[in-house]
């Protein structure tokens, strides 16, 4: 049997459940077979001539640690349960090997050029590229395949199937997409999007477009994409939310690379942000319900989740700091290039010598207090969180529309080391929506969409420094976490709404002057680095 078309072929190949030496049956004589509980569909390819015999159809968690633990070289069960997994050369992102066909449609569509994250490459490309992906996934004698959901909303859900030569990229998705119940996968169907991950085969680094032997392609109108180089299961998850940023605002929906939590109350907040500036932790409060940490939408009902899922980062990760989280990571969850004794299997959370974006995936349900199904009413608050390299930012401050606007567009943050391959220690970037390298569509758009939502709902906006105070990074500190939740409750109570401010010359912010629980004279950056500080943006001295 082959894969590569989307479409289910009838009584042509059977997918098998588990992966039984024993099963050796003939292609001739595969039929689609129905498992008690678990409907199994055939997968069907018309453009390759290469077959393959199994196809171990959304195997459960237990299943799939046993094919890791079997096949797939530096998989180990930790002292928590979680099953821990190494992404290889690759770990983290790699924004420069992204490539979006450029046909003549999305020409007209989407973001090109200048500060564009989209880097185009023609359709003929993409089918070589995707056809090197296919005949690799049919050299194996058994491939993994994922149906899940993207979305929480009901109305506006997406179907996708994720095709992988790995055990630990078939659980990473499993708990990042919507698990479908045995009734939603029988009535699955054709899936909207058909991921095919052969990222442990080079793409060929002469081909055009091609500039390294990694590539990640992307495809709307064969709604299809292509992974050739890295193993770094992240690429899946982005590229997903990609596909968000493109399709949902054409249903006049805002994507939004955001945390999203709710309080007893319903009071929602949305936490934007990139990666390592706190979104997951700001986001997973044991004292409010939690939405999502990383991707959702806001449509006319209210916000949505578009995972099934969180992505942590666990560089220094501990249980006092981040209990929530800390206690996700147990059966089921994959952790991603940490290490750990050898004898007792505990984790070291605080060793990055693989990588300092050591991860761990897990199913959105191992927080106690998520919110099932992940929806809720429009945003209260809008928070922007910017981890500032420079201690130049006040740890909160008060944002009218115009201001929130030019913050949400510029998206200034550090990137945090790890998050990309290469990035060793924060450095100032620029990055439009706090999410640049996901956008499909000028930023303008999304901030327009934003500002709409805004107004119509009465949503206040916070822009919330969790980098350094007292200078930059290395002459500074980073602010503690326990000072920034103490922010982040005083917003969500509602208390800050009420405090007393004063406004920064420079950047005109309205900072609060006293909030419970923080030294007063760090609000303002004024009194913790002094003038003339060697190393400070716009210096003269």
């Amino acid at each position: 049997m082959a894969i590569g078309e989307t479409k289910v072929a009838q009584e042509e190949c059977k997918v098998v459940n588990g992966d039984h030496a024993s099963n050796k049956t003939k292609i001739d004589n595969l039929k689609r077979s129905l498992v008690p509980n678990h409907f199994t569909p055939t997968i069907c390819v018309s453009d390759s001539a290469s077959k393959f015999t199994k196809v171990l159809y959304n195997l459960t968690p237990a299943e799939l640690y046993e094919q890791a633990l079997q096949h797939e070289k530096g998989s180990f069960i930790t002292s928590t349960g979680a099953l821990a997994t190494l992404s290889g050369a690759k770990t983290g992102r790699c924004p420069k090997d992204k490539r979006v066909v450029k046909d003549e449609s999305t020409e007209q569509e989407l973001w090109w050029g200048n500060g564009s994250p989209n880097i185009e490459m023609d359709e003929q490309t993409f089918v070589v590229n995707r056809e090197t992906a296919v005949e690799y996934l049919n050299s194996l004698d058994k491939v993994f395949v994922n149906d899940q959901f993207i979305n929480w909303d009901p109305e506006n859900r997406i179907k996708v199937r994720i095709i992988s030569a790995k055990a630990y990229h078939s659980l990473f998705m499993h708990n990042m997409c919507i698990r479908p119940t045995p009734e939603e996968l029988e009535n699955f169907g054709t899936p909207d999007f058909t991921i095919y991950n052969a990222g442990q085969f080079p793409c060929n680094r002469y081909t055009h477009y091609m500039t390294s032997s990694t590539s990640v392609n992307i495809n709307f109108a064969r709604k299809e994409m292509v992974i050739l180089g890295t193993m770094y299961a992240g690429e899946m998850k982005k590229g997903l939310f990609s596909l968000m940023h493109y399709l949902m605002p054409k249903r006049r929906i805002l994507s939004l690379h955001s945390g999203c939590n709710m309080g007893k109350d319903g009071d929602v907040a949305i936490f934007f942000g990139l990666s390592g500036t706190g979104k997951t932790t700001l986001s997973t409060d044991h004292n409010r319900y939690l939405i999502g940490d990383d991707e959702h939408c806001w449509g006319d009902n209210g916000v949505s989740n578009i995972e099934g899922g969180c992505y942590a980062k666990c560089i220094d990760l501990s249980k006092e700091k981040e209990r929530d989280i800390w206690n996700a990571i147990k059966f089921g969850s994959v952790l991603e290039n940490v290490t750990f004794d050898k004898h007792t299997r505990e984790v070291d959370y605080s060793d990055g010598s693989i990588t300092e974006n050591t991860r761990v995936a897990y199913p959105i349900e191992y927080i106690s207090n998520a919110k099932i199904p992940c929806v809720g009413p429009h945003p209260k608050n809008v928070i922007l969180l910017a981890c500032d390299a420079f201690g130049v930012l006040p740890p909160v401050s008060k944002l009218n529309l115009a201001q929130t606007m030019y913050h949400f567009i510029s998206g200034y943050t550090a990137l945090v080391a790890g998050t990309e391959e290469g990035v060793k220690e924060p450095r100032a970037t620029f990055s439009a929506c706090f999410g640049a390298a996901f956008l499909m569509l000028h930023p303008t758009k999304y901030a327009a969409m934003l500002a709409e939502k805004m107004q119509k709902h009465g949503a206040t906006a916070w822009l919330v420094n969790t980098g350094w105070s007292g200078g930059r990074y290395g002459s500074g500190k980073r602010i503690k976490l326990s000072y920034t939740r103490k922010i982040i409750d005083a917003i969500h109570s509602g208390s800050l709404l009420n405090a007393n401010y004063k406004k920064t010359e420079v950047f005109g912010l309205e900072i609060p002057t006293e909030i419970e629980g923080v030294p007063s004279e760090m609000l303002d950056p004024v009194n913790t680095v002094m003038v003339g500080q060697e190393g400070i943006p716009g210096n003269t001295a």
